[in-house]
């Protein structure tokens, strides 16, 4: 049987994420007019008692700033928490990850550093294993097709958004967390399209992040855009879906969730 038809009957994970600037919890809109969400210590327990399978935790400026992740951000949120924990932001070598993973990491999130250097992917899986690797995409549609860009959004270059991503999986990623920056922050839904080119090509978990504004858009990315976990950020730190309900409204959907 093919692996990810293996893959998609597991259940279907809702993912809380938290951009980290300065030691706050921030929310933008396609990468910009960044606004204070709140504290990312309440923040990450509220949502882990709410019921999110997983979080993750994004430095986001600290590799445009080319500066370390804050170790004792990550401390204080692993402290508080119970579910898998994913950070990003900043890693650009082994030792990195190994630090990261020390202070109460479960997974490393890379993205430009793994553009640059696409060897870090295969080292990091070969050191840590593919289940500790995902390679996070941040990709917008241009008139060549969807193009990877690097930064945070700023740096925009010529790799193709399924190419990187299939060179990713084969250098020994163990998840793909892709963003549309066109969705991103919008609230109009994911990038449904993209996420399923993603999910029709890659035999790794896929996970789909930018563009949720309405429970039914989650369906969406798992019914229409095949994705195998759904991120999002403002909705649940505004209130304007809470997670309970949101698993709640998947499940009655017949889709395989964690209540």
């Amino acid at each position: 049987m093919n692996q990810k038809l293996v893959v998609s009957t597991l259940t279907k994970r809702i993912i809380a994420c938290l951009d980290i600037k300065d030691g706050r919890t921030v929310k933008g809109v396609r990468f910009e007019d960044i606004k204070d969400a709140g504290d990312p210590i309440v923040l990450a327990q509220k949502y882990a008692e709410q019921g999110a399978d997983e979080l993750v935790f994004l430095d986001i400026s600290a590799s445009h700033e080319s500066r370390r992740i804050r170790l004792d951000w990550v401390e204080a949120v692993a402290k508080s928490i119970n579910i898998p924990f994913t950070v990003g932001g900043g890693i650009s070598s082994v030792a990195d990850v190994q630090d990261l993973l020390l202070a109460g990491a479960d997974k490393a999130s890379i993205n430009s550093a793994a553009v640059r250097n696409p060897n870090l992917i295969s080292e990091l899986s070969s050191r840590f294993g593919v289940q500790c690797v995902v390679v996070a995409i941040d990709a917008r549609s241009t008139l060549q097709g969807w193009r990877v860009h690097l930064n945070g959004g700023r740096v925009e270059t010529p790799l193709g958004l399924l190419e990187w991503a299939l060179q990713a999986q084969e250098l020994g990623a163990g998840e793909i967390l892709f963003t549309s920056m066109d969705n991103d922050g919008v609230k109009q839904g994911f990038a449904l399209h993209a996420l399923n080119m993603l999910s029709e090509n890659l035999t790794i978990p896929l996970i789909a992040s930018g563009g949720a504004g309405t429970m039914q858009h989650f369906a969406e990315a798992f019914e229409q855009g095949g994705a195998d976990a759904a991120l999002a950020a403002g909705v649940f730190h505004y209130g304007q879906i809470a997670l309970p309900e949101l698993k709640g409204y998947l499940k009655e959907r017949g889709l395989p969730i964690r209540l």
